[in-house]
């Protein structure tokens, strides 16, 4: 088994689909012309159960197969994200979206024509049990489309008892397949610290309360949580990402503000460093007489696969990859995912196709490739059918 034929004869479809997409960028939950035009393939396709505005503008459409409409029919969710990042084109592609302010530098694109193709094929098919429900999401790139669609009921309303997603992966072998059960991808949080001192006079400093010497004592002293305050043996990033302050040589500034993100994998882990966090602002602002407050948003959780699931896709994946690889011990990483919602909430699995070499994820000459789609949209197709093998 490699690539479906019959997916392989309309490859060329399925990159028009996603040079499409490519060429109009959305962003955030403002996905709805992505959308319109997902669920004008879809209607192609023959399918008639097609929800829309779901997360402002998700689309959730059902393919019912074998017996779909027996009380114990199986249901599993494919999910692909349609949204784009805020950042110029520089792919230099006919259809680079030049001027747009957005681009899919991530490769969403690619993920909605892959779950596109499966649908195509799993309508003329329909070789398998129960239903398929296809999930098209907005806003994984924030503030996390996925999140909102659970808490709208997607997962319940349709009945998914296990939930799937590809995302592609440049630098490593083109239509590999990347996975791990467990944690594969971090939980985020971002901290926001604001410092009020007394401002003045830079040749007086005596007559201040200096929030710039506050602000880099608070950054000093976070550092010391991943080397002094953690367990090496578990995984943890703290980083301070901006400092700002200041308006001109001469004056020491009233405020400073502090900002930064927090990965973790471990919960009692996010729980010391967000304890620490607050301890350390509040002993640097009393040592240096200022005043400051901390804020911190939590986002993502971690994205844990589970592992039946995972030796599932791997089984599927290793049908489909040909002489491509299929790892299924890649290492954690600590960039985040929204599916990670879904798989709070259901079984699953998060998986890596392999794009080429190519430019980074986020980098704006990244272009998805697409002699990798047949082999995406085979992998969804030939999972559906594994896991809910016709009678």
């Amino acid at each position: 088994m490699a690539v479906i034929n019959r997916i392989a004869g309309f490859a060329e479809e399925m990159a028009g689909w996603r040079q499409h997409i490519h060429a109009n960028p959305e962003i955030g939950f403002d996905c709805h012309q992505t959308a319109g035009f997902v669920v004008e393939r879809l209607r192609e396709f023959g399918i008639t159960e097609i929800e829309t505005g779901v997360a402002e503008s998700g689309v959730v459409a059902v393919i019912e197969g074998q017996g779909a409409d027996a009380p114990d029919a199986p249901v599993i969710g494919l999910r692909a994200d349609m949204d784009a990042l805020p950042m110029e084109d520089r792919t230099g592609a006919p259809y680079a979206a030049v001027g747009r302010g957005a681009s899919h530098a991530c490769g969403h694109d690619g993920h909605t024509a892959m779950l596109l193709g499966a649908a195509k094929y799993l309508a003329e098919t329909r070789a398998f049990q129960g239903r398929v429900v296809l999930i098209f999401q907005p806003a994984e790139e924030g503030p996390g489309g996925a999140d909102v669609m659970v808490r709208e009921g997607v997962l319940d309303r349709y009945g998914i008892e296990q939930v799937f997603a590809l995302h592609t992966l440049p630098g490593v072998e083109a239509g590999g397949f990347y996975t791990a059960p467990g944690p594969i991808m971090a939980a985020v949080d971002t901290f926001y610290i604001d410092i009020k001192g007394v401002g003045g006079h830079g040749a007086y400093p005596q007559e201040t309360r200096d929030p710039v010497v506050a602000a880099c004592g608070m950054v000093q002293a976070i550092q010391t949580i991943v080397s002094r305050n953690h367990d090496t043996r578990q995984s943890l990033v703290v980083t301070v990402a901006q400092i700002k302050t200041g308006s001109a040589d001469n004056v020491i500034p009233e405020t400073a503000y502090i900002d930064g993100t927090i990965r973790t994998f471990d919960k009692g882990v996010q729980e010391m460093v967000h304890r620490r966090l607050s301890e350390i602002v509040a002993g640097q602002a009393a040592a240096y007489g200022v005043e400051a407050e901390l804020r911190i948003d939590l986002g993502y959780p971690a994205t844990v696969n589970d592992p039946e699931a995972v030796e599932l896709a791997a089984g599927v994946a290793r049908g489909v990859a040909g002489a491509a690889p299929v790892i299924t011990d890649r290492p954690r990483e600590m960039g985040a995912e929204d599916f990670s919602y879904m798989l709070e909430q259901r079984p699953g699995a998060y998986l890596f196709i392999g794009q080429g070499e190519a430019p980074g994820l986020h980098n704006p000459a990244f272009n998805f490739n697409d002699e990798i789609a047949p082999v995406g949209a085979s992998f969804f197709a030939r999972l559906v059918e594994t896991a809910q093998p016709p009678r």
